[in-house]
């Protein structure tokens, strides 16, 4: 399936969601999520708060598109790339908590196939031309934190606990690592804008299994960690569906 148009993208997500409330399934807290960023970025586009409006648009689209395909994908039982198959692999097991499906979903979506969309996007045009509109999407993303943060303490409220005591430095260390995650993602794309095309598939390999070495980190190996994430997974609230709702 492929979406044509940001609206699109957002039905799309939609589906995916309804899908997943109806099979209780984790793999809705991250279309959930991605759908909430659409929204902004649909309302960036529609207010000029980008340098290039439609260019913003077909970006959105054929990012989008690669999330889309490799979900039917996954569901229809094709192959996919490493880092997606690590990430809606996951979601088949209990005990990994809410954000550690959305971070494993962010990871292969942005790490991989940002950079991937953007310089399809640009074509043979330059692709300096769109590091503007790039950068622009750090602070969308920047807006979204907090409200994010609320969600998930709705879904664990000792979180609450742990946002207090930290006080801003989580924004900060959340928005640190989201623009970390972006850079690279620009890097790669500048990376991959200068391959030839017939190198551009293995350089995307490459990149894949990197991101799936990525994506084990929030997975902790240390027992002790795991016992801990354990204990916050035992103590989340509500059911799939009316977490999934909340992250919408």
């Amino acid at each position: 399936m492929k979406a044509t148009t940001i609206n699109e993208v957002i039905e799309y997500l939609d589906q995916i969601i309804e899908d997943s409330k109806r099979e209780s399934s984790y793999r809705g807290y991250f279309p959930a999520l991605y759908r909430k960023v659409t929204i902004r970025v649909k309302e960036g586009i529609e207010k000029g708060e980008f340098e290039d409006g439609p260019r913003m648009e077909r970006l959105d689209v054929l990012f989008a598109n690669r999330y889309l395909d490799a979900y039917y994908r996954y569901k229809s039982d094709l192959p996919v790339t490493k880092s997606w198959a690590f990430a809606f692999e996951k979601t088949k097991n209990w005990w990994p908590l809410t954000l550690q499906h959305l971070l494993w979903g962010i990871n292969a979506h942005i790490n991989l196939d940002l950079g991937i969309a953007a310089v399809d996007t640009t074509g043979v045009t330059p692709i300096s031309e769109l590091k503007n509109d790039f950068d622009k999407i750090n602070e969308v993303l920047a807006e979204l934190v907090e409200e994010v943060q609320d969600e998930l303490c709705e879904i664990w409220p000792f979180l609450k606990v742990l946002l207090k005591l930290s006080g801003k430095l989580d924004n900060k260390l959340i928005n640190f690592s989201m623009k970390l995650a972006r850079d690279g993602a620009w890097e790669f794309a500048e990376e991959l804008a200068a391959t030839s095309p017939q190198e551009r598939s293995q350089a995307i390999t490459k990149r894949d299994i990197r991101i799936e070495e990525i994506a084990e980190y929030v997975y902790p190996a240390n027992i002790l960690a795991r016992i801990l994430f354990g204990i916050i997974r035992v103590g989340l609230r509500k059911s799939v569906p009316k977490r999934i709702e909340i992250l919408e």
